[in-house]
């Protein structure tokens, strides 16, 4: 009988450390690691989105602007001398999409597989790990841009109980204070009737789900010293270079909290103080949003550090 190919999935809140433990493990094994983070996959977006400071090796011609999904097949972003898939290649001017990624990961895998090394799916966007490890079928529904011209006037209160009554199903997953995702399962909900999250059979896999949980107090630490770290770095002069580049505020805005507070301060609609205080606060109540949605997940096995994962894994 076929054995069946196994994967790691690393996952948890922000500043759980997530990335350099996959690294870890990734030398440990010989894995390679595919991130799963919703804004990593933007060129330009390093400092804000904690991106590992990796660099492309073979040095051949960048992707062109058009939204492409055939990762690395020219290039490799390597950190630690790790391959790393799904990240640094998408233009910021470009939406990238839960149906984006699963084509681009589902191609890392397959790259992966064939090197006969193990994945390791690494990330805090939760949907994308699903979308993924279990296979949920996405509708490829076209934007309707009146609809969003018409939601982005709403609050995210408004537009959640908007989406209760188009997809009660779909209300009690999703995450109620993101903008972005309650527009789109709303666009979705309205183009078919529903946002469906069907899961289909998968081929042949074995998936190890090794969870991060950190008490809130130091869970909370972390969050300080890495907003702290960001802006000790450059993230508004990050932030500039990205309006600079031609991204509207408005989108500087839509790449979350830690572009869009130095934005607002950019354009002296806030002051340090506030800018720091804001990004804190909301760093916080995202990592609790996120321990909301994997919580759910009951196949997913929680460990504190390193070594609690490599001795959870030592028989995988």
């Amino acid at each position: 009988m076929e054995s069946k190919r196994k994967i790691i999935v690393i996952l948890g809140p922000t500043a759980s450390g997530k990335s350099e433990m996959a690294v870890k493990i990734a030398k440990k094994i010989g894995g390679e690691i595919i991130s799963s983070d919703s804004r990593q996959v933007y060129r330009g977006l390093d400092i804000g989105s904690g991106k590992v400071k990796g660099e492309w090796r073979n040095k051949i011609k960048a992707q062109s602007s058009k939204l492409k999904t055939k990762t690395q097949n020219q290039k490799t972003f390597i950190y630690k001398n790790i391959p790393h898939y799904c990240l640094d290649f998408v233009s910021p001017k470009k939406v990238f999409t839960v149906v984006d990624f699963k084509k681009c990961a589902e191609e890392a895998l397959e790259k992966i597989f064939a090197k006969n090394k193990t994945p390791i799916i690494v990330g805090g966007t939760g949907l994308y790990i699903q979308a993924i490890v279990d296979n949920i079928v996405l509708p490829e529904v076209k934007p309707d841009w009146k609809l969003r011209k018409e939601l982005e006037e709403k609050t995210t209160g408004e537009m959640f109980e908007m989406l209760k009554k188009l997809d009660p199903e779909r209300a009690k997953n999703i995450d109620s204070k993101n903008p972005r995702r309650l527009i789109r399962a709303i666009e979705i909900a309205k183009a078919i009737g529903y946002v469906p999250q069907l899961e289909t059979p998968r081929r042949r896999l074995d998936v190890a789900r090794v969870g991060i949980k950190l008490p809130d107090e130091i869970l909370k630490k972390n969050i300080k010293k890495r907003i702290k770290k960001m802006l000790k770095e450059g993230l508004i002069a990050e932030t500039k270079k990205l309006r600079k580049s031609g991204l509207s505020w408005k989108r500087i805005y839509e790449l979350g909290f830690e572009y869009k507070y130095p934005a607002l301060f950019l354009q002296g609609k806030t002051d340090k103080d506030e800018m720091l205080k804001r990004m804190l606060l909301e760093n916080w109540q995202y990592a609790k949003r996120q321990m909301t949605w994997f919580k759910r997940d009951k196949r997913i096995r929680w460990i504190k550090n390193v070594k609690e994962a490599e001795k959870l894994l030592k028989n995988f």
